[in-house]
């Protein structure tokens, strides 16, 4: 090769000669961009800041409309770059955004800046929040009860759920029963109070635990699809279990729940019997259709919202109307498959991050006040959520065949709560189940054992081409 051919080197050949600056242009490209925008904008403040400061000051005279979208865009940006951080730590997203939450409310915000705090939240702004949480809710719960479609009962799969659940659901009602004066709402006078306690410590995160498991490189092992499966079946079990709590749970005697029990019955036989083959029947006409997606988007979700606010007229919560249509959705179809990823889009970009921060508008970490025993009780929730989960889950997987490193990933993995646990703490809460310290408690154990998850998975897991 000649001295023409050799390419030029990238950086100096001499000692003494200076290194090239190819970033010369961009910066001076950057310069041209930047400036003149910066320069509008302070000039802008200039003149109209003044203005705009007074009429913040007057709470009175700011559009509620505008204050609900700052409040919205607040949210959504706060919530993602947590998320964001939570995934360079190497932590599931949802962990930020709980997180961003939680310092939107009482707990950090409010305590560092109550007037801002109060000025961005306004009753007003919190009541259109709950609003749309309440449509984000239903949306995403609709999603999870189309992933339990999947689910196939076997033995070690029906062993799995009955271990990792009914141990956890033993310990959270014996703690509910023995600390009632911190956990206890004002309608926990009856069974339904340990007894929903108890399923809050039962569940596991299903969209959770599907993206720990690809992050840990385990989605397409055997064990992943084993805890795949369980939990989807745990989701299912958990949201009957809940029906049936807030049906015994709901005020107007035995007249009341008779009447709830009988109408949610017809409800799911008319499901089953009427509304899922229609379902199959119109997908099976769209799909003939050269843009399907027209027909079924809308059909898909007037049938989640429809069903949610029947459930809501009948006395149960919403979230139980929209899990029930999910699951008689067919899903033997790349156009439904679509269908859920237009759904997932928005539903977990926007609506999921202010259910989150409505929910943490509510928990209160000064809610346990100064008092040892209320943070004891926390340490103890937390406790038990973990060891009776590894024992329970890892023991039936133990006995159901597994080696014993992968039972203990198994009863790890069944340890992850994440979302599906903060919706079903947001429900107890407004249920009156719980208390405001309840609800904190619940929702702090979520965030701890979801982010155990990854870390005692790793520590009984030979890493990578280890």
């Amino acid at each position: 090769m000649t001295t023409a051919e050799r390419p030029a080197p990238e950086g100096p050949v001499r000692r003494g000669v200076p290194p090239r600056r190819p970033r010369e242009g961009a910066v001076r490209q950057a310069v041209v961009r930047w400036v003149p925008g910066l320069v509008v904008l302070v000039t802008a403040l200039v003149l109209w800041g003044p203005s705009l400061v007074d009429t913040a000051r007057r709470a009175d005279r700011v559009d509620p409309i505008a204050r609900f979208l700052l409040a919205v865009a607040v949210v959504v940006l706060l919530s993602h770059l947590l998320g964001s951080l939570m995934v360079r730590l190497r932590q599931p997203p949802v962990v930020g955004e709980v997180l961003g939450g939680l310092l939107l409310g009482p707990s950090a915000l409010g305590w560092i800046w109550p007037s801002g705090q109060a000025w961005i939240f306004s009753p007003e702004v919190r009541g259109g929040l709950d609003l749309a949480a309440q449509l984000g809710l239903s949306v995403f719960v609709f999603l999870l009860g189309c992933e339990l479609r999947e689910v196939r009962l076997r033995g070690p799969v029906v062993a799995a759920v009955g271990g990792g659940m009914v141990l956890p659901f033993l310990a959270g009602g014996a703690i509910a029963l023995a600390a009632p004066d911190v956990l206890a709402g004002s309608a926990g006078k009856g069974w339904g109070y340990p007894a929903f306690f108890g399923l809050a410590l039962s569940v596991t995160a299903l969209p959770v635990l599907a993206r720990t498991l690809v992050d840990l490189r385990m989605d397409r092992t055997p064990l992943g699809g084993y805890a795949l499966t369980t939990a989807a079946l745990g989701d299912g079990v958990a949201w009957l279990a809940l029906t049936g709590i807030l049906a015994a749970s709901a005020g107007g005697g035995s007249g009341k729940l008779v009447s709830t029990v009988g109408l949610t019955l017809a409800l799911v036989a008319v499901t089953v019997l009427w509304v899922r083959p229609a379902l199959a029947a119109l997908i099976r006409r769209s799909e003939r259709r050269s843009s399907p997606e027209r027909l079924l988007l809308p059909v898909l979700l007037t049938g989640a919202l429809g069903y949610a606010g029947l459930t809501q007229l009948i006395g149960l919560h919403p979230a139980v109307g929209a899990f029930l249509f999910g699951t008689v959705v067919p899903h033997q179809s790349s156009v439904i498959e679509r269908m859920q990823q237009h759904f997932q889009g928005f539903t977990l970009a926007v609506l999921l991050p202010v259910f989150f921060a409505g929910v943490g508008l509510k928990v209160s970490i000064g809610s346990l006040g100064r008092d040892g025993g209320h943070w004891l009780v926390l340490v103890v929730v937390v406790l038990a959520a973990c060891v009776t989960k590894l024992v329970g889950a890892g023991g039936a997987a133990r006995l159901a065949g597994l080696g014993r490193a992968d039972a203990m990933r198994f009863g790890a993995l069944m340890n992850c709560r994440g979302v599906t646990e903060i919706v079903l703490a947001g429900i107890g809460w407004q249920a009156h189940l719980i208390s405001t310290a309840g609800l904190t408690v619940l929702v702090l154990m979520a965030l701890l054992t979801t982010a155990m998850t990854g870390p005692m998975v790793l520590a009984v897991r030979p890493a990578p081409g280890g």
